[in-house]
């Protein structure tokens, strides 16, 4: 009935017809008029369009739980959130805690498997990037993995499919610590004007001729400088955010649009179901992907340290 009467109609405006489509004595109305396709093809978007609610922005604002404080303009509340803060802290020392309270020597499957996360930080992030000398980093490390793994994880949960990840605050305090570590170890090594020094002017500049190195040392330096002291903080939590960002708005689509087609006519039912396997899969993608953002941080972060320590050559 519905796609008849919305595919009929050569009398009457055609804003009029789509000002009503909503009314189904309207649509009643123009069944049994003759066919005209560039006016139904319209008039059809209009009807699919009115069922489906685009994902946007407000779905990344959330209200306040209970009583709230403002400074500076700011407002400071308990939120949805803080309450994903929250359960990603608790999910990660519960994690750890139920794995390794009591090891055994043939480890259960949940032992086992946090055993195997710690195993995949030490070889591939610790020992790969940095080298036996890194395994003072080895905790640090593997709680960014774990933590970051916990909170993209949310976002396939049912009934949360939200990370707090997609906030730029957060990534950006992760990032922010990191940045702190790799500085700090950097000066201790090298002393606070050593790594200046080193940061400013890497290796590899040619000598030769003269006037070409006098040129490129003082623009080097700026592009190092910049880019190791202000930028990395930024592309590190960007990179994290991103993602996360991008996977929430595939989802919200594929899910809503399921929703959507099969609701709204018969005809594109066929189109619902196909719309419902391809975001099974994507929730499956979004969980490679929760891992993969998890080690990339974690890796990146390894491999700043591991630059700031190495010795000028």
């Amino acid at each position: 009935m519905v796609l008849a009467s919305c595919l009929r109609g050569s009398r009457g405006s055609l804003h009029h017809r789509v000002t009503h489509l909503r009314d189904e004595a309207a649509l009643w109305a123009l069944a049994g008029r003759p066919v005209e396709l560039r006016k139904a093809a319209r008039l059809s978007l209009v009807f699919i369009a009115s069922t489906f609610e685009k994902p946007t922005t407000k779905d990344f604002v959330w209200s306040c739980w209970g009583p709230s404080v403002k400074v500076f303009g700011v407002t400071f509340c308990y939120n949805f959130i803080f309450f994903l803060l929250t359960l990603t802290v608790l999910i990660t020392i519960g994690a750890l805690f139920l794995g390794l309270r009591k090891p055994t020597l043939v480890p259960g499957k949940f032992q086992l498997l946090i055993e195997m996360g710690f195993q995949f930080v030490r070889e591939t992030v610790v020992m790969q990037m940095i080298g036996q000398e890194g395994m003072v980093f080895f905790a640090f490390l593997s709680a960014l993995f774990f933590y970051i793994l916990a909170g993209n994880i949310l976002e396939v949960v049912p009934g949360i499919n939200f990370t707090m990840n997609t906030r730029i605050a957060f990534p950006l305090v992760l990032a922010t610590l990191a940045w702190i570590v790799f500085n700090t170890v950097g000066i201790r090594r090298h002393g606070f004007l050593g790594y200046l020094k080193k940061v400013v002017l890497p290796p590899g500049i040619p000598r030769k001729p003269i006037i070409l190195w006098l040129l490129l040392r003082p623009l080097v330096g700026l592009i190092e400088f910049v880019s190791v002291i202000v930028f990395r903080p930024i592309t590190l939590s960007v990179r994290l955010f991103a993602n996360m960002v991008a996977g929430h708005f595939l989802l919200a689509v594929f899910f809503l649009g399921t929703i959507a087609l099969i609701t709204s006519a018969n005809f594109l039912i066929a189109f619902g179901l196909l719309s419902g396997v391809m975001a099974v899969v994507f929730v499956g993608f979004e969980i490679f992907v929760s891992v993969l953002q998890a080690f990339i941080f974690a890796v990146l972060t390894a491999s700043y340290i591991s630059e700031a320590m190495a010795s000028e050559h």
